[in-house]
């Protein structure tokens, strides 16, 4: 009796892993179109949506916006006003405050871009009973507090993958390894989301 109800242990066990890989893997993979098609990560039409979403926005509310340090988004924001999808001005009132705003370069490249993950998540996400909202907020919780991963910041931003391969080279479509599932130590959180 006590084995079988081991075997069965791990049978749950490899399927929650199993699960957690899938998810990962499809927020790979979205990222990876978005590199092919657009030569945008999912952090750069992030940020790009959440400026046309705004009109005008300072640096620091961008970052505040998007839980990313201030910092790698100040990288993505030099990325994409080099590719002509946004313009850095100074603020009239306050010269230290840099406001960004989308080209209309930008606005029609964003009216062709698929929406991201999140989008499509979120819509049916919306769509569900609110207990069966709560069931699986809770058990993400509880999965997020057994990985000890509570002592990272964690980002609204669902990518995977190292920061270079964003603008230089798109990342090989075969390849199939799923990403680390554990983020770089403190310090290092915005490392593993492609910019």
């Amino acid at each position: 009796m006590h084995h079988h109800h081991h075997s069965y242990s791990d049978t749950i066990t490899d399927q929650v892993l199993g699960s957690i890989r899938q998810i990962m893997q499809a927020i790979d993979l979205h990222s990876r179109y978005l590199v092919k098609y657009h030569g945008l990560t999912g952090p750069q039409l992030l940020i790009l949506k959440e400026i046309y979403k705004r009109g005008e926005v300072s640096v620091s509310e961008l970052a505040k916006a998007i839980s990313l340090s201030q910092s790698t988004v100040t990288g993505i924001l030099i990325r994409l006003e080099k590719r002509e999808l946004l313009l850095r001005n100074r603020s009239d009132e306050d010269r230290r405050r840099v406001l960004v705003k989308v080209t209309p370069k930008c606005m029609k490249l964003l009216h062709v871009s698929p929406p991201p993950l999140q989008d499509r998540f979120l819509t049916a996400f919306a769509n569900l009973e609110s207990w069966e909202q709560h069931m699986i907020l809770s058990s993400l919780q509880r999965l997020v507090a057994l990985m000890n991963a509570g002592s990272f910041r964690a980002s609204p931003i669902l990518a995977t993958g190292p920061i270079e391969t964003a603008s230089d080279s798109p990342p090989d479509l075969q390849n199939d390894e799923p990403s680390a599932l554990y983020p770089d130590p403190v310090g290092q959180e915005d490392t593993e989301y492609p910019v």
